[in-house]
């Protein structure tokens, strides 16, 4: 379980009860509570866990729950508690979606150096657009494969969770877990490694979930190309295929151009690239991977 522990303002919401339109850096304004007693309620049983500095939240919690999307509650000292949601992968679940964010799902069309600024302190979240398809082949896949788990893994902040939960949904994309990760300067560097970030989370689902071959989404604009290809010569057994969106001309040059393609070995998983989500659903159907 991941999670973290803010003292926000009230949420604002619109006449009709809808969440009212947040600018990114509202996002932004929640203090952190380091080391927060905190009790995670699943049905009859309790447990207790202790936020470390930063006020987040990482561990691991043995339950018995049924497959699929669970609600329990989680409470902070003296404070009222809160539902959450975690999704339980059965045991025999053997696929799984994994999406980059920027440029994959959401479009971004901006330089590089700006976007996590941008999306994160300036950028209405109304304003945002989706890659087009690509909701479509995300629900398409979980359809064809019930119970596998749905991970959005993106370089964005934890704070900015909400704002693209709500995006998401909005936008008819499936509910999936999300993997992000804290915003500002590590004890060794003033940005923290996007590389890095994705790389470590993708080996540890490859350690918690043994069983489960990932499909793997990103663009060719970042480092999406690369990170699989470390990924899947690292866990070959982890890795159901990869399939890339490539960026438009103006994209690829506010990205500062293409990733180079990556060398692939012939007996690896399948490797697709398109423009958008219904030309990757062409030729993950022809990869054998969507029927």
């Amino acid at each position: 379980m991941v999670g973290r522990v803010l003292i926000v303002p009230p949420a604002r919401s619109t006449r009709d009860g809808e969440p009212a339109s947040v600018r990114g850096w509202r996002s932004f304004v929640g203090i952190p509570v380091s080391f927060a007693a905190v009790n995670l309620h699943f049905g009859d049983s309790t447990h207790q866990v202790v936020a470390d500095r930063g006020g987040v939240i990482d561990t691991v919690i043995h339950a018995d729950l049924e497959p699929g999307w669970q609600t329990f509650m989680i409470s902070v000292e003296d404070q009222e508690p809160v539902e959450a949601r975690a999704f339980i992968v059965a045991a025999e679940t053997t696929f799984g979606v994994l999406s980059d964010v920027d440029d994959t799902v959401m479009v971004t069309a901006l330089p590089r150096p700006f976007i996590a600024f941008w999306n994160s302190f300036v950028l209405d979240e109304h304003a945002r657009l989706p890659v087009p398809g690509m909701a479509v082949l995300l629900d398409q896949l979980l359809r064809q494969h019930p119970g596998a788990p749905m991970v959005y893994l993106s370089t964005g902040a934890w704070n900015v969770a909400p704002t693209l939960w709500r995006f998401l949904s909005r936008h008819l994309f499936p509910a999936g877990s999300m993997l992000l990760t804290d915003w500002g300067p590590t004890h060794d560097r003033w940005f923290r490694s996007g590389r890095d970030h994705k790389l470590t989370n993708l080996r540890r689902l490859a350690t918690e979930f043994p069983h489960v071959k990932w499909l793997l989404i990103g663009d060719d604009g970042q480092h999406d190309e690369s990170i699989y290809t470390q990924f899947m010569e690292e866990h070959p057994d982890s890795v159901a295929g990869v399939a890339i969106r490539r960026l438009s001309p103006a994209e690829a040059v506010l990205a500062g151009g293409r990733a180079e393609p990556e060398p692939h070995a012939p007996d690896s998983a399948p490797w697709v690239s398109a423009e958008d989500g219904a030309g990757l659903r062409d030729q993950l159907g022809e990869a054998g991977i969507l029927q």
